[in-house]
């Protein structure tokens, strides 16, 4: 039975997230008025979340290469040589506008849909991480949001059976309109045995795998690629709903299927579902895609063309399939209890061809729906230099530590994380809560270390110092486990880019991540752009989130010790002296005010490579970062249940948030080793304090740790659990 469409008019092209000029290109391309479903194909291919169309211009300017690049950007997820004919595999991705509407749901599906970016390409998911942003604590809605992103996350990665190894959350005003959920996912395969998505051979059976469809998440990346108003509630139907447990089977259907040989191309169905995925995959191939939408398997019933075209139902596979393993490939899927339906074949015409209910749906050109999506060098203005903050700030060094403390941003996350399965496949050597997380490589001796980092305010008040901080902290998280850094994914979660001083914001962050990304050897390999976060005109903090992966050879040491009574405390780097957008304005005298700190890419580097050589001559390392020496320091007390004294009570060399910086804590003769390569090697390195007691005294300040421990363990959750 054929159904009436609705009729194209302005309001319905509006709805669909399309500009007036943007229909007028694509009456240039059909030559014709498009059916409802081809307008709804459009525009799941032309929005922002699909196309990139604001960002491409910048994104290519990243370094995306290098000699241990097997796989950059344009694929499900990069890939990244680790000897030995092994590779990891990874990426992050946001899931920011269904989290806020449906947060145990959205964060859900987040997780899903990055595992399914990784187990698409091969491999065998090994380790998950998530950075987390959210509104000021007191607010209407942050415990709620809080609570069900948490549930979310760990319900559907716990079940699927993957390690929760680190992340990071925060909390600012800015963020009380629109949260940011952005999800990591790392997998492993054998360099020989990566699948591709793009499609080849005419007359291949194209095949749907996995879960039905549903409609659930009907228009979703649409929704995705606008901002919020007060019509928030009606978006809920745009969220879709997760099913770890089916993606578990997924996952080792997809797996058992690809050894078989029989898999020519495979492309997890994500934002936009069966559309996107079919379009990518004739794309790339270039060939056209004919789809039978009567063989696609539903859970409703009388879905239309329009709605199984763009749902976002989850636990889904496309793949184009060796005809003559048809047979083998159906009987694994029914195995594992799921659908395997043949919906359609490659052709040799450029063509997106529909069929439902014997009528065609929709006829478009495939290489213009997804080659001539609109790419805009929008407007820009860079943001205006921040003054410097010179002010001497007098405050009692303890009394800055409690308040950062304090703070759920910087008081333990121990609440969330405890939440989260970080053993399960028990190869996890370091879990969350210290730092960057770390995975054994299953049989071998080699170690992977995971972090993400980023510091929206350095970046409000600097986006180009702010973006190469954001690699920076990163990098430097890795080496204070002993990984030497491998390359990085990027999730740029920004607001409106239509204002030119939003997307000044952008393109000035691109510019520093490139920067540093190159001089750190820490290529982007893979990413997501995450626009319009704004609600009401309100836009979040600028959030280019840096997700890094570093590698530690089977012939070297982890660096994994804690605080012991009677070492040394060192600093590797400067004394502090920047407290411009530091953590300690703002948390203990509510200011956010200067520049963020400067970034000197040579000195990092050269700090890091110190400390990579010189492993042996520390016991326990972490890098400094917001709350500057005096947090640090602190942290690495309560990580090893010991006191520490530091000799200073100046609040910029105890709070003072400079880049390229570590504390150590070293035996008398490490001390004086590290000492001596830091001459050599022009780092500079000094002895700042000791470890040991049970009180924590900055110059002639001090308190009982347990004191200090209780108020860390237990402010996370009494502000916002």
């Amino acid at each position: 039975m054929s159904m009436q469409e609705p009729a194209i008019t302005p309001d319905l092209i509006e709805a669909h997230g399309l500009k007036p000029d943007e229909y007028d290109r694509i009456l240039d391309i059909i030559g014709r008025e498009p059916t409802f479903t081809e307008l709804g194909i459009f525009s799941a291919m032309w929005n922002e979340h699909c196309s990139y169309k604001s960002s491409k211009k910048w994104l290519r300017t990243l370094p995306t290469e290098g000699p241990q690049v097997i796989c950059g950007p344009g694929e499900n997820a990069g890939i990244v040589d680790i000897g030995d004919g092994q590779a990891v595999v990874f990426k992050m991705e946001s899931h920011n506008h269904p989290s806020y509407i449906e947060p145990y749901q959205g964060a859900a599906t987040g997780v899903g849909g990055i595992l399914r970016d990784v187990f698409t390409m091969g491999a065998r998911p090994i380790a998950a991480m998530n950075a987390l942003s959210f509104g000021e604590p007191e607010h209407l809605k942050t415990k709620r949001l809080v609570a069900g992103v948490v549930e979310g996350i760990g319900g559907y990665g716990n079940c699927f059976g993957v390690p929760t190894v680190g992340g990071e959350s925060r909390f600012h005003p800015a963020y009380n309109g629109n949260c940011l959920v952005n999800a990591f996912a790392a997998g492993l395969i054998d360099s020989d045995k990566i699948f591709y998505s793009a499609a080849s051979g005419i007359g291949m059976p194209v095949v749907y795998l996995g879960a039905k469809t549903g409609r659930d998440g009907v228009g979703g990346a649409t929704m995705a690629s606008a901002e919020f108003d007060d019509t928030i509630e009606e978006k809920r139907p745009t969220v879709q709903v997760g099913d770890p447990f089916t993606e578990k089977r997924l996952l080792e259907a997809c797996l058992e299927l690809m050894a078989t040989g029989a898999v020519i191309s495979i492309q997890d169905m994500g934002a936009a579902g069966l559309t996107c995925s079919a379009v990518e995959m004739g794309d790339k191939g270039s060939l056209g895609v004919r789809l039978d939408l009567d063989r696609v398997p539903v859970r409703e019933e009388n879905m239309t063309a329009y709605e199984m075209m763009l749902s976002e139902s989850q636990e889904r596979m496309l793949m184009v399939l060796r005809p003559e393993k048809e047979d083998e490939a159906k009987a694994v899927f029914d195995k594992w209890d799921l659908d395997f339906a043949i919906v359609g074949e490659t052709i040799a015409e450029d063509r997106f061809l529909i069929i439902h209910g014997n009528e065609t749906k929709a006829d478009l050109p495939l290489k213009a729906l997804s080659g001539n999506a609109p790419e805009y060098d929008r407007p820009w203005v860079a943001s205006e230099p921040a003054e410097a903050f010179d002010e001497t700030i007098e405050i009692d060094p303890i009394e800055g530590l409690r308040a950062l403390i304090g703070s759920p941003n910087h008081a333990s996350k121990a609440w969330i994380y405890e939440q989260y399965d970080s053993q399960v496949m028990a190869d996890t050597i370091r879990g969350p809560g210290l730092g960057a997380g770390i995975v054994r490589v299953h049989g071998t001796d080699k170690r992977l270390a995971f972090t993400s980092d980023v510091t929206p305010r350095y970046v409000r008040a600097n986006p180009t110092e702010g973006g190469k901080q954001a690699v920076a902290e990163a990098y430097r998280n890795l080496v204070s486990v002993g990984a030497r850094p491998l390359a990085s994914t990027d999730n740029l979660n920004f607001g409106n880019p239509e204002k030119p001083e939003i997307m000044g914001q952008f393109v000035g962050a691109i510019k520093g991540i490139g920067e540093a990304c190159a001089a750190l050897d820490m290529p982007i390999v893979s990413g997501n752009v995450s626009l319009y976060n704004e609600t009401d005109g309100q836009a979040i903090l600028p959030t280019p989130t840096i997700g890094a992966v570093g590698l530690i050879a089977a012939d070297e040491d982890t660096i994994g010790g804690v605080a012991e009574e009677g070492l040394l405390a060192v600093l590797i780097g400067a004394p502090g002296s920047h407290l411009g957008q530091s953590a300690l304005l703002a948390e203990a005298l509510g200011r956010e005010k200067g520049d963020a700190p400067a970034v000197d890419l040579d000195a990092e580097l050269a700090a890091g490579e110190l400390l990579l050589a010189n492993r042996d001559c520390v016991t326990a390392l972490t890098d400094l970062s917001d709350g500057g020496l005096a947090l640090a320091a602190f942290e690495m007390a309560v990580a090893g249940g010991i006191g520490v004294t530091l000799d200073t009570s100046d609040t910029a060399e105890l709070f003072g948030e400079d880049q390229a910086r570590y504390l150590a804590a070293c035996t008398f003769d490490q001390a004086e080793a590290l000492m001596i390569a830091g001459g050599q090697a022009g780092v500079p390195v000094s002895m700042v304090g000791r470890f040991g007691g049970d009180a924590v005294t900055f110059g002639d300040s001090t308190t009982p740790l347990t004191y200090l421990d209780e108020l860390y363990r237990t402010a996370f959750e009494n502000a916002v659990g």
